[in-house]
This record gives structure tokens, C-alpha cells and sequence, in this order.
């Protein structure tokens, strides 16, 4: 069987934003630029038997955008976002909800099996049954060379616990984490110190990773591999918002390196990407031709 396939699993929603609703949610973010890069995507999620859901089916179904999306008897998802003056969102996200309740499927465990990468987070593990439905999915994909499964952190108010960040963190070979969420759970696992690239090194070397990503907003980004370090400085642009930047950066990373291209080529991408979609409103715009087709320089 080819294992092709890089999925995004866990929340889609509407981010409710101030000039009108967009489609988000995390994963399927992820989603979206890895499809646009050109590779063989798919956002795993659940909607709601409501308008809402019919319009995400449509817009996932209008981008071109493979998707595994379950109807289930609950709300389609939304958050309320507003942005500051800086650009940086602050988010209300609504609870129990269709992506709190994914379930795990035949055709789930089926589409595990053909997975060449994935891309979780903490949010869509706030409830019991799509936090089970995601580790049973990560635990369904084969565990060979070459295969990535990506734990994007993305720390939301208080919707995670020590025993999930372990767990994933557990289950994961590339860690992607901000500066801010660096610095929350180096005090919620007692971390010494305040060395930034100090606490990423154990990180990387306590859970044996093959990568740790770490964003730094305006002040660059790092990617951590045993021995060596990339740092790229963030580019200065006009910010229309920096909804889905983190997402559009993991996309972008993960597809020039399932490309070929070294760490280093592929973490100047995701800046470049990250960069770009800062520019836009919501996040996922198109992207620039440039940067559609970079990875398959």
C-alpha cells in the first residue's frame, strides 16, 4: 500500500472575524497549504447536520481540498475572533461541538494506513471522544522512516491538560511550539531556567525527536534537529491578520521535507509562506505561484 497521504486531524470551524466568517480550524488549515504545495492531503474533522456544516463540505469541496469529514449530531464549530492592533487574534471558541466528537471509523483507520505525515494538536483533544479518536488514528500509522507525526501544540485558555501535552508529545516526532507556549509548559513540567533554546534541546532529546519547531513571532523561528539548529528571521510585512500563519508555516515545512528539501531550505519556506499569509485576511488565501511551486524545484 503507498503511504502518500498528509492529513490534518482535529478541529474545522468558522473563525467568526471581524469583516465575516472564514473557514479555519488548525488542522484543516494545515491541510489547505500542504494540498497547495501539491501534495496529497486531507483535513480529518466532523461538522454538524446544519448550514453551517453543508457550507464547510462546500468551501473544503470548492478549494479542491480532500477531506474525511464526519456529520455528527452536534453544532458545527465556531469561534468568535477578534484582532488587536497588532494583528495577533484573540479567540472565543465555542464548546461541545461536531469536532468534539470525530469518531473513529473502519474508513479511519484505512486512510491511517495510508498516511505519510499528520498534523494534531491539543485543541480538538479538549474532549474524551476525539482526543481518543486522534491517538487511535496516530497509533494506526505504520511507524517507518520517513514518516512524520507532527504535535502542533496550539495552547487554547485552558483546554489541555499535563497528560495531554505528555501524550501526544509521546506520540509525535516533530514538535511544533511558540516562544509563549515554550515558556507555559516549561512551569507546568517544572523546566529550569530560561533559556529558550536550552529548554527546546531537552525537549528534543528527552522524547527523542527528529525536529522541534519554535516560533518566535517578529524575533524569527528556529527548527531543532539532534545537533544542529536553523534560525530564519521573521521578514517584515503589512499584517492584515496572523489568523492560520502558524498553520500555513507547519503546511509549508512538512511538504518541502516529504519533497526533499534540506531542513534548512524547508523552514526558509514556511517563513516566506507564514510571511505571505500575515498579508491576507483569514487563513487560507492562495498563494503566490512562487511559493505554490517551490517544492517542486
Amino acid at each position: 500500500m503507498e503511504r502518500n497521504l498528509v492529513v490534518g486531524l482535529g478541529e474545522a470551524l468558522w473563525d467568526m472575524l471581524p469583516g465575516g466568517k472564514k473557514l479555519g480550524g488548525a488542522p484543516a488549515n494545515f491541510a489547505y497549504h500542504v494540498g497547495a504545495m501539491g501534495l496529497n492531503s486531507c483535513a480529518v474533522s466532523a461538522v454538524g447536520n446544519d448550514s453551517l456544516g453543508d457550507e464547510i463540505v462546500a468551501q473544503f469541496r470548492d478549494r479542491g481540498l480532500n477531506t474525511h469529514i464526519a456529520r455528527v449530531d452536534f453544532p458545527t464549530g465556531t469561534v468568535k475572533v477578534e484582532i488587536d492592533a497588532n494583528g495577533i487574534p484573540n479567540y472565543d471558541i465555542c464548546c461541545d461541538v461536531a469536532w468534539d466528537n470525530i469518531p473513529f471509523t473502519d474508513d479511519l483507520e484505512e486512510l491511517a494506513a495510508r498516511t505519510r505525515a499528520v498534523c494534531f494538536g491539543s485543541l480538538a483533544q479538549r474532549s474524551e471522544v476525539s482526543r481518543r479518536t486522534i491517538t487511535r488514528f496516530i497509533d494506526s500509522i505504520p511507524n517507518e522512516d520517513g514518516i512524520l507525526k507532527v504535535f502542533d501544540i496550539n495552547l487554547r485558555k485552558d483546554f489541555f491538560t499535563p497528560e495531554i501535552l505528555t501524550d501526544s508529545i509521546r506520540r509525535c516526532n516533530v514538535l511544533k511550539i511558540n516562544d509563549e507556549e515554550l515558556v507555559a509548559i516549561s512551569r507546568m513540567f517544572g523546566y529550569p531556567g530560561i533559556d529558550l533554546q536550552n529548554k527546546c534541546w531537552l525537549l528534543l532529546g528527552k522524547y527523542n525527536l527528529k525536529m522541534l519547531i519554535l516560533t518566535c513571532g517578529v524575533n524569527g523561528s528556529y527548527v531543532f534537529t539532534p545537533g544542529c539548529v536553523s534560525f530564519v528571521e521573521t521578514p517584515k510585512v503589512e499584517v492584515a491578520d496572523t489568523v492560520g500563519a502558524g498553520d500555513s508555516f507547519t503546511g509549508a515545512f512538512v511538504s518541502a521535507i516529504l519533497s526533499g528539501k534540506s531542513v534548512k531550505e524547508a523552514h526558509e519556506l514556511a517563513v516566506k509562506v507564514s510571511a505571505f499569509v500575515c498579508t491576507q485576511s483569514g487563513p487560507m488565501p492562495e498563494l503566490p505561484a512562487e511559493l505554490r511551486n517551490a517544492v517542486k524545484k
